[in-house]
């Protein structure tokens, strides 16, 4: 397939939750377009192959690719992953992280308060799933911008949900964390504004994601989400991707600190009741 934008090997997307859903297709995308790519990632050994398999398919675009299995909350882990890019950036002053994607997906699904002692959510799963799931998005744009990785032309887009603002059974730790990333991505807009650098919220509809797969419920979620879209289908993390490759061009340097809804309509368009709708093709 043709490329729809021009982008260099010297652009680089840091994309946080690569291996799969809305990361790993994003990463497909941008090379596709030029991009290399650098994944942060953190799987298990029988996920490993499904990684390797991505890295040789970015790399067949003729741009590199760098994937790390790291924790993406470790402090240390993510200081010695840009300090070694950094040190590759230095061959090439041309280098630079054009796109931070953060689509991590780690969070713990229990109610926030339950009448049977031991079943609420505990402080430690309320604070791990706000730290992997929205703080880190501070820390890894402050690590990337204080080193000089990212200039003027850079975006940075974080993955947001509906639930950020709307309520789901045991879903409140990661809702709060999505309405947390969206209040963040609007300040990070502000303060790295002034340096030609843009950031935004990507709301997607109810995607079939190894992440939505976690939550009960999901294929009832599935097929309501189809039934109310205009489009009479459910979203794909391709959809988002092609999105996110449209955001990082250069035309789009005026659109920041917003939540773009990649949805097909899906989050605000309503049809209640219906169950067929002819499609006109």
């Amino acid at each position: 397939m043709k490329p729809t934008f021009s982008y260099n090997k010297s652009d680089w997307g840091l994309i946080l939750g690569a291996s799969s859903g809305f990361g790993a297709a994003t990463a497909r995308e941008l090379a596709r377009n030029g991009m290399s790519i650098i994944g942060v990632h953190f799987d298990r050994a029988a996920g490993l192959p499904a990684v390797e398999a991505l890295v040789r398919e970015i790399e067949e675009n003729g741009v590199e690719a760098r994937f790390f299995n790291i924790n993406a909350s470790d402090p240390q882990k993510r200081a010695e992953l840009l300090d070694t890019m950094k040190r590759e950036f230095a061959s090439d002053h041309s280098n630079t992280i054009r796109v931070l994607m953060h689509s991590l997906a780690f969070g713990s699904l229990r109610p926030l308060v339950a009448p049977k002692p031991g079943s609420s959510i505990t402080q430690a799963q309320v604070e791990m799933t706000m730290d992997v799931m929205a703080n880190s998005l501070v820390y890894w744009t402050q690590a990337v911008v204080e080193r000089g990785m990212m200039r003027r032309g850079g975006r940075i887009f974080a993955m947001t949900s509906s639930g950020g603002h709307s309520s789901l059974l045991n879903y409140g730790a990661v809702s709060a964390a999505k309405a947390a990333l969206e209040s963040y991505i609007r300040q990070i807009s502000l303060e790295l504004g002034p340096m030609g650098i843009t950031a935004n919220t990507i709301l997607g509809g109810v995607t079939d994601t190894p992440a939505l797969r976690k939550i009960p419920g999901a294929i009832e979620m599935l097929e309501v989400a189809r039934a109310r879209n205009p489009s009479l289908r459910n979203g794909t993390p391709e959809d988002i991707a092609r999105a996110i490759a449209l955001l990082a061009h250069e035309n789009a340097q005026f659109i920041s600190g917003n939540v773009l809804c990649v949805d097909g309509g899906e989050d605000h368009v309503q049809y209640i009741g219906r169950k067929s709708v002819e499609r006109y093709d």
